[in-house]
């Protein structure tokens, strides 16, 4: 997307939560601060990339949040999680895990653009064995992938980290990969080349994983 001189970029969503979904108010917001020729890009990662003048960012930033709408940093750093469509509730697929991962993750500064992705249960619809980081819930506990890919001739499955996790357990081993990759990731380097490079075993080590 061609970025027009004196503005950003923002990505946008509405948030962790059952799915991507916008409710009619957050479109009527983003309608406000898109002009005529404006142009929005909808990403794989179910955000929306607007471009807002620079001298407004913050000012829109409190409109969006105040209609639920989540912001994140365009460019080199953990994306927002990726979900799957939850069909059992909010306690019962792990909301709230997947809404504190996010929060200690998204944003957080990486060699190369990191996409993480959650899923509720076995059946895997945010597919999270195709993307960098993924987490799987299976009944009370949780399983922790990386390294998985889902473009072209390259596509491969992430490889097992850790199950039976607890979510602090979760929580910690996530924000110790990410500083992993952060000291040893060269520049540009994508996550699952990474780990291909540093190797699973090296990462386990690191982690005091037997």
């Amino acid at each position: 997307m061609f970025i027009k001189k004196g503005y950003i970029q923002l990505a946008v969503n509405g948030g962790i939560g059952f799915g991507a979904k916008l409710n009619p108010r957050q479109l009527v917001v983003l309608g406000e601060y898109l002009e005529e020729d404006s142009e929005i890009e909808l990403t794989t990662l179910q955000q929306l990339i607007v471009q807002i003048p620079e001298e407004e960012v913050e000012s829109v930033k409190r409109k969006f949040e105040e209609v639920g709408l989540a912001c994140y940093k365009v460019g080199n750093y953990v994306k927002s999680l990726r979900t799957c469509n939850f069909c059992k509730g909010e306690e019962a697929e792990g909301m709230p895990v997947a809404k504190e991962l996010n929060r200690r993750i998204a944003g957080q500064e990486v060699p190369f653009t990191l996409k993480p992705a959650y899923t509720g249960c076995p059946i895997g619809c945010g597919e999270p064995l195709i993307n960098d980081i993924g987490v799987m819930k299976d009944q009370d506990t949780y399983e922790l992938y990386i390294g998985g890919y889902s473009k072209g001739r390259d596509i491969k499955s992430g490889k097992l980290v850790k199950s039976n996790l607890v979510p602090d357990e979760l929580y910690d081993l996530v924000d110790k990969i990410l500083v992993i990759y952060r000291e040893n990731g060269k520049k540009r380097e994508k996550f699952y080349r990474f780990v291909d490079r540093f190797g699973i075993e090296q990462i386990k080590e690191e982690l005091n994983i037997v």
